[in-house]
């Protein structure tokens, strides 16, 4: 049994699935092209059947990518199989995961089939992948609340019908360390052939212990993990990439187990994926939190001065942190602010620059001192705006204080019209929200709203997200701006943007449903 694990990444499939977080086509191969170049084994790159936009996302990945294994979601159907096939067959190397839910629950409630009808789908279907593709993955979701008996039984039909990946799943983030590696090792020991094919994990971590139920299932012998960048998923989120990378870097000595990850390359993937999902990294999150190597304790500074290595168990050079000095303001030039983007992970075209270095000045007339921070904020800013325009804000006043009504007085710009109005609410917040809700009616719902500042002092950036639903379509809006209820406009006109996107995508895809 090798060393070497392999690192199956599933941010744009299990990670896009969380509520809100949806990417577009061209963020999607930026993602990709990131994992590729970072040393990333397998990119599981949507499900195919979902949507034609699934669809076209997993071709053009496949098509593109130059190294990583491309890989295509089905369930367990023929017709699944066949449409991820047609998306990742262009790939260098291809593979087809398909999954069905093994658990008492999921066949009785999910899947409506008896341990006998199943077993012969899984033959069935997971011998027509091999017929596809010589690279097929095969999972039994909800694998750790699956019966031991019946569990081997399905892993050792899917392995004779050409499976060569069993992943196993804990779909709910419902197992525990020890029992994790215990189902390893009974699968092992019980179903032949399991020796002779990767062992591959996939852990949720509804209970917090994703990233332990992943190593101590390496430790028992999978050679898989499957893992998202930031920890993205559905509920709790998955298995974080950078944790158990690090965690087997960091810790080889009882973790003799290599990835071909470039650690370096951590911070500036991270920080990207953060952008384009809408979903903020916390501050205090392991490895590529803002506080993962602050130091704000008397003893612990005093350390740190001395030798680095009595507080931090790791370099933040290793994870791609580079360090923070304040050098950027309004005299700063292309040169210099290009320097600063691409050591932050960001990489511009000419054109690129030239609108990212207009913001960029507007901002340095408004603070005095542009911190990395300032610099993340505003290309996350840019990223949520770009293409998704339908409606602008082009002016905004309000009046607060303790004399109330409070009022916005707004203007938007839709569809290259401008439409004015001057709304009242509770706060200078809920006034704005009134006003654009009047000039733009829409039935979704405000499920969160949030701010929080980007740097310290008054002069600080607030970044706010919120976060949107309507009839089952979440989507969330970032904006960043020194004016707080400037940057929470921004914030909810970026989110009915993208619900305006949502919507038109819907009707294309049934007017061409229709049509075929």
């Amino acid at each position: 049994m090798t060393n070497r694990v392999q690192i199956f990444d599933t941010t744009l499939r299990d990670g896009e699935q969380s509520p809100g977080a949806t990417m577009t086509l061209k963020e999607k191969l930026e993602i990709a092209t990131l994992l590729d170049e970072m040393g990333v084994d397998i990119i599981e790159a949507g499900f195919p059947i979902a949507s034609e936009g699934d669809f076209e996302a997993v071709s053009k990945i496949s098509a593109q990518t130059q190294n990583a294994v491309i890989c295509g979601l089905s369930r367990a159907n023929i017709a699944d199989i066949d449409r991820c096939w047609d998306a990742v067959k262009h790939a260098k190397r291809p593979r087809i995961h398909t999954f069905i839910g093994t658990s008492p629950l999921h066949r009785e409630f999910q899947v409506k089939l008896d341990k006998e009808a199943m077993a012969e789908k899984i033959h069935a279907t997971v011998s027509h992948a091999r017929n596809l593709c010589d690279n097929v993955q095969w999972s039994p979701m909800d694998a750790t609340r699956t019966e031991d008996d019946y569990l081997a039984r399905v892993c050792e039909i899917a392995i004779k019908a050409g499976a060569t990946t069993i992943n196993i799943p804990d779909t709910v983030g419902y197992t525990a360390p020890r029992e994790s590696a215990d189902i390893i090792r009974m699968l092992l020991e019980r179903v032949p052939g399991m020796d002779e094919i990767v062992i591959a994990t996939h852990c949720h971590n509804d209970l917090g212990m994703a990233t332990a139920n992943s190593l101590a299932a390496v430790e028992a012998g999978a050679r898989q993990i499957e893992c998202t960048i930031n920890g993205l998923g559905e509920r709790a989120g998955n298995t974080a990439l950078e944790e158990v990378v690090m965690a087997m870097k960091v810790r080889h000595d009882i973790m003799p187990y290599d990835t071909g990850v470039d650690t370096r390359k951590i911070m500036a993937i991270s920080r990207r994926v953060a952008s384009v999902s809408g979903f903020a990294v916390q501050y205090n999150k392991a490895i590529v939190g803002k506080n993962a190597f602050a130091h704000e304790s008397g003893i612990h500074q005093d350390g740190m001065l001395k030798h680095a290595g009595t507080f931090e168990i790791m370099s933040p050079e290793d994870v791609g942190l580079t360090e923070s000095n304040l050098v950027m303001g309004k005299h700063s030039g292309r040169a210099a602010l290009r320097s600063k983007l691409e050591a932050l992970g960001f990489q511009l075209g000419d054109n690129q620059l030239n609108d990212v270095f207009v913001r960029f000045k507007a901002l340095a007339d408004r603070k005095k001192e542009i911190y990395d921070e300032d610099l993340l904020a505003m290309m996350a800013d840019s990223t949520t705006s770009a293409g998704h325009d339908h409606i602008r804000v082009k002016f905004l006043r309000v009046i607060c204080g303790t004399e109330a009504p409070q009022s916005a007085d707004l203007t938007l710009t839709i569809d290259g019209t401008d439409h004015q109005i001057t709304s009242q609410g509770d706060g200078p917040v809920d006034a704005t929200f009134n006003a654009i809700n009047k000039l733009f009616p829409h039935e979704a719902e405000l499920q969160l709203y949030q701010v929080h500042a980007v740097t310290e002092g008054t002069d600080a950036q607030a970044t706010v997200s919120v976060r949107m639903e309507e009839k089952g379509r979440i989507v969330t809006g970032q904006a960043s701006e020194t004016d707080t209820v400037v940057a929470s406009a921004k914030a909810y006109v970026n989110a009915l943007n993208k619900l305006v996107v949502r919507r038109t995508r819907e009707v294309e895809n049934a007017m061409e449903a229709s049509a075929g």
